[in-house]
């Protein structure tokens, strides 16, 4: 599969967005600032199956839109963290393989919203009536079919979102560069590997304690909208057996190496030691040492006949 992908990217590395984490970032920061001005919206965005069976099919797109909280602070240290991820795993990997990475994520999250669906128009129609019946008593109303019609589809359609997805991008990271090492909170340093550590242990339990809990249907919902939104994480570590990715040093290195040679093309093999040209100010000029002169001092053709010779006292 890694050749298959090296072969790919050969051929259609040229369509990959360049920068996508930051057009990520614009597309993020429109649909929080379209969750403050009109929050109510955001229900018709949700990757909501049952409501785009009926029709609603822009949903498959705009369930990226729905922000992950309101809290604007939080959500402008998320935007930049994951922007500053995205960027460094784009020029480790390549724009094609990021990518690819990414764009399976929202791939899978579609496919584990899909696959949840059938699950619960097979085997959970008892909770979906369960979770309207209490929802419509609790709100007054039944779900308006703009919504999807049933509050228990639009509860389901909530776990599938970004979140999980940018979360891939942090786990991918943290294999990618395991020690290196960042600041909770500002002060708190701590290694990456750590927080991936902690956060994999995090999911375990969000997964398993509905289950825990006799809550099937709840482990279910945890279990396939989280897997299925990480399981490209698993993919392409699995793949590539990070093969394609460059060490920290590595890349320090190529970029070190990359300074000196610029550095070294700026250099001039001559220059004049009156008016101080050199090949590059004038390429019809030409140089050489005189002979007369005491010490090594090179002159253009214009100033080689013409300078006064250097004697030593």
């Amino acid at each position: 599969m890694g050749l298959f992908f090296a072969k790919m990217e050969r051929k259609y590395g040229k369509y990959a967005i360049r920068n996508l984490p930051l057009y990520l970032t614009i597309i993020y920061g429109f649909g929080f600032i379209l969750n403050m001005l009109f929050p109510q919206t955001m229900d018709l965005f949700t990757l909501n199956f049952h409501a785009i069976f009926k029709g609603q099919v822009w949903r498959l797109l705009t369930w990226i839109l729905v922000p992950e909280g309101m809290n604007i602070f939080f959500t402008l240290i998320s935007l930049y963290f994951y922007y500053s991820l995205g960027r460094t795993l784009e020029r480790t990997w390549g724009s094609f393989l990021f990518n690819v990475y990414f764009f399976s994520g929202v791939i899978l999250t579609v496919l584990g919203a899909l696959i949840l669906f059938g699950f619960l128009e097979i085997f959970g129609q008892e909770w979906i009536a369960q979770m309207n019946s209490v929802y419509t008593a609790y709100l007054g109303e039944v779900c308006p079919d703009i919504y999807g019609g049933s509050y228990g589809y639009l509860y389901v359609a909530e776990h599938f979102g970004i979140f999980y997805i940018n979360m891939s991008i942090f786990l991918a990271f943290a294999m990618t560069y395991p020690d290196m090492q960042v600041y909770v909170f500002f002060f708190l340093p701590i290694k990456v590997k750590v927080l991936g550590i902690i956060y994999v242990i995090i999911l375990g339990i969000t997964i398993l304690m509905p289950f825990a809990g006799g809550n099937i249907i709840g482990g279910v919902i945890n279990l396939v909208s989280i897997g299925m939104s990480l399981m490209n994480t698993f993919l392409f570590f699995l793949i590539f057996k990070t093969k394609r990715v460059k060490s920290p040093k590595e890349i320090k290195r190529q970029h070190d190496y990359k300074v000196k040679v610029k550095a070294a093309s700026t250099v001039t093999r001559h220059k004049c030691a009156i008016c101080g040209q050199t090949e590059k100010d004038n390429q019809n000029l030409s140089f050489r040492y005189c002979s007369k002169c005491e010490g090594n001092y090179e002159y253009c053709s214009e100033h080689l006949f013409t300078h006064e010779h250097v004697k030593k006292n």
